[in-house]
């Protein structure tokens, strides 16, 4: 039984992304893209409240990653627009 759930899910996997955009796949971008932005600005806030040296950093690091997630996701959506327009359904 476990060999074929493997099968079946490797068949599942695509090469590439479609170039269709769904709205709810839009939906879901918008909302990756809001909470990293908001996860980033929260790290950024909190970091100049603390006075502990190991929590600002680790603040500051935790809203570096989020601002990096917040760029590769644009840097993806920038990505598929620059060879031809996703197509929304």
């Amino acid at each position: 039984m476990q060999q074929q759930n493997t099968t079946q899910s490797s068949q599942n996997v695509m090469p590439q992304p479609p170039n269709i955009v769904t709205v709810k796949d839009s939906l879901y971008l918008t909302d990756m893209l809001s909470w990293n932005l908001l996860a980033m600005k929260k790290a950024h806030f909190f970091s100049g409240q603390v006075q502990d040296p190991e929590i600002k950093s680790a603040l500051e690091k935790t809203g570096k990653m989020h601002q990096r997630h917040y760029q590769t996701i644009l840097s993806h959506l920038n990505k598929q627009g620059t060879t031809e327009p996703p197509k929304m359904m």
